[in-house]
């Protein structure tokens, strides 16, 4: 695909090409990311200024904005250094004061000579029984008056930017956006009453009312659609590459799976029946499989996987299952080998930490197809590595595998099948956001026998009964988990937290049965001290957040979590996902510091209400915003200008539909309605869908 259209260039020129804007302006402007024409015509007022003329400020509420024409009367300059330069003005019916503070005499002379007529406005409001209008926002000639609009958009500013550059930036700036093809669905523009593009942005800066200014005016879900529809285009095209590869198709036997079903305890749940037949079909089709399964806590995606890993293994091939942490491949190793031995199947596993003989062995083993499951972690990266004949990557996401490394992994040849694994329970909206290339399986059922866990808030102060309460349970055989607070981002400081608790609670039930985990220590000292946990051998285990994910014990019925207010409701959701596993009822005891925020109560009363990690999602996204809910740096959400993924949720997933369809119809994007669409992929600076197009 040739370089940008020669249409969008004055859009993309330099700031200090626009009227008024010089150099130091523009390196202000780029404090809030806006360093091109096109930045300006996305960033929207944020509310606006009634400035419609009145007669008289007489009989107004005040204070209040007004805008009024008046005879300027006398000056009187200030009393004292750096007090208040007044003038006297009167408007149809009464009169009032201007006042300006270190003001320059010589300057209002000129502004504002006696005996003429101005048109002011500004605040005005009552002192010391005086009307009075302190820096009027406007002062112009009764023949000026068209340059104020009578509604005033206000825009978001940063230091040394005013309202009024702003508002000249932004004229200056629709000046130049052309009149462009339309690139949405036309049946969904006439649906939704919407105009051109051109008109929306032209309605959007010059609102009439604060209604125009709120995110559901017809002109911003325009807008707003076209910034959701141009990221879920270059999510549908890499969905499309990915895809082009031709897939294997693996098709399951059910030799081995029905031996897992047979050795199992239980029956799985409708929800990973279906996510099973989704999976199955898909690996058995000609496209390769891109899917994301979403499962909330102990929804048993863990067996899922292993149905997954086993079509690959039936179909003559192998399977790899990635996780991020070495502590956490060696726990789905754990999870996986009973299913897998039932099943007669070779697993291995491979970390960072195998080295010379042993490693060689193993990627022996690989290479002629003795092993059928590999668990690791990037390790499985590496070079040297090489399968028989891999065909599925079964990746455990904590939000650190993007579409590059999902990419990446379809290199490791032979056109892998892909299913990325989420604890986290995602709202629709943002998964659209993150994973919109991927097809959704959800297990939104808890399999039979979890038992529900009661969670109950405690005050720090009562940490003694906490002990104590603890004391007897430990007494009757049962164990604990005992998280620390959460320090800021140190973990030095997470780790003297801990290591403190850990002497407390040793000092309180004795040697021996108290264990210790945080992120400072050695590996093999980590491992071996919840290996201790996981035998029974210690009944507490002292933790950072490291436990947080894919811990198993199911004798561990109790979790305390000190200081929850400071963690996110996700992670307290994760972090009592670790107790209920067993045939025990099970608690967790948030303990918090008073007095708590309104937000810390409200994060807190709702895990207390429920267990349902979709709801717990919601919630979380309305009290902090998508941003912060998945980490922003490390996100791969899009930077949205208009869009508000939050409230829009259901445009976006107009927008994926519609993307979806657009490259059915049009997969090079070469009909008249996808060259419109490449005008808005370069618009919205989407390179990389760019650079799909081209590759494609």
């Amino acid at each position: 695909m040739s370089g940008r259209p020669a249409i969008l260039f004055p859009l993309f020129a330099e700031l200090e090409t626009l009227e008024g804007i010089g150099p130091k302006t523009a390196r202000n402007l780029a404090h809030i990311d806006i360093e091109r024409p096109r930045d300006l015509l996305f960033t929207l007022p944020h509310s606006g200024i009634d400035r419609r003329r009145v007669p008289t400020v007489q009989g107004l509420e005040l204070p209040c904005t007004a805008s009024v024409e008046v005879t300027v009367g006398q000056h009187r300059g200030a009393a004292r250094r750096n007090g208040p330069y007044r003038i006297e003005v009167e408007d149809a019916q009464t009169r009032f004061q201007l006042v300006f503070f270190h003001a320059n005499a010589e300057y209002l002379q000129r502004q504002l000579p006696t005996g003429q007529r101005r048109l002011v406005s500004g605040k005005i409001e009552f002192f010391d029984g005086v009307a009075q209008m302190v820096h009027p926002d406007h002062i112009l000639r009764p023949e000026e008056a068209g340059e104020i609009p009578e509604f005033e958009p206000v825009y978001p500013l940063t230091s040394g930017v005013t309202q009024k550059v702003m508002l000249k930036a932004s004229r200056g700036a629709l000046k130049r956006a052309p009149d462009l093809p339309e690139w949405s669905d036309p049946g969904l523009v006439e649906r939704e009453g919407w105009t051109d593009w051109k008109s929306a942005l032209e309605a959007a800066h010059s609102p009439e009312s604060l209604r125009d200014v709120s995110a559901d005016s017809a002109a911003r879900r325009r807008l707003a659609y076209d910034e959701l529809f141009a990221h879920q285009v270059t999510l549908a095209l890499a969905r499309q590459v990915e895809r082009r590869g031709k897939g294997r198709e693996s098709v399951a036997t059910g030799r081995l799976q029905s031996r897992v079903l047979d050795a199992l305890p239980y029956v799985p749940t409708g929800a990973q029946e279906r996510a099973i037949a989704e999976i199955s079909a898909d690996m058995a089709g000609p496209k390769r499989m891109s899917r994301l399964l979403q499962g909330d806590v102990g929804a048993g995606k863990t067996l899922v996987a292993v149905m997954a890993l086993l079509v690959a293994v039936e179909a003559g091939g192998q399977g790899v299952m990635m996780a991020p942490t070495e502590i956490l491949a060696r726990q789905h190793l754990e999870s996986l080998r009973p299913l897998a031995e039932s099943a007669g199947v070779v697993l291995e596993l491979l970390t960072g930490r195998d080295k010379g003989a042993e490693r060689r062995a193993k990627l022996e083993a690989l290479a002629r197809g003795d092993i059928h499951i590999l668990v690791g972690t990037h390790a499985v990266f590496q070079k040297d590595v090489e399968f028989r004949d891999l065909r599925l990557a079964v990746v455990d996401e904590q939000h650190r595998f993007g579409v590059a490394q999902r990419m990446e992994l379809g290199a490791k040849g032979h056109a892998v099948d892909v299913l990325v694994m989420t604890a986290t329970p995602i709202p629709r909206s943002l998964s659209l956001a993150q994973y919109g290339d991927m097809d959704l399986s959800v297990l939104d059922e808890k399999p039979p026998g979890r038992q529900p866990v009661q969670t109950a808030l405690v005050s720090a102060q009562r940490i003694d009964e906490v002990v104590e309460r603890l004391r007897r349970a430990i007494a009757e055989g049962r164990q604990a988990y005992w998280v620390c607070p959460l320090v800021e981002e140190s973990e030095v400081v997470d780790m003297t937290a801990a290591e403190d608790r850990f002497r407390h609670l040793r000092a309180a039930f004795g040697e021996g049965k108290v264990g210790l985990v945080h992120g400072q220590m050695p590996p093999a000292e980590k491992d071996a001290s919840m290996a201790r946990f996981v035998s029974g051998e210690t009944a507490v285990l002292v933790a950072t957040t490291v436990i947080e994910v894919g811990v198993n014990v199911p004798n561990a019925s109790i979790m305390v979590i000190e200081q929850a207010e400071n963690f996110g409701l996700a992670q307290l959701h994760q972090l009592r996902g670790r107790v209920g596993r067993g045939a025990t009822a099970s608690t967790c005891l948030l303990m918090y510091k008073g007095p708590l925020t309104e937000g810390g109560r409200r994060r807190l009363e709702i895990l207390r209400e429920t267990e349902d990690g979709f709801r717990i999602a919601e919630e979380d996204l309305a009290i902090r915003g998508a941003g912060d809910l998945i980490g922003t740096a490390q996100s791969g959400l899009p930077k949205f200008r208009v869009a508000d993924i939050e409230r829009q949720a259901g445009l976006m997933q107009v927008a994926q539909q519609d993307a979806r369809r657009l490259l059915q119809d049009d997969p090079d994007l070469t009909g008249p309605r996808g060259q419109a669409v490449r005008t808005l992929l370069w618009l919205m600076e989407q390179d990389k869908a760019i650079r799909l197009i081209s590759v494609g």
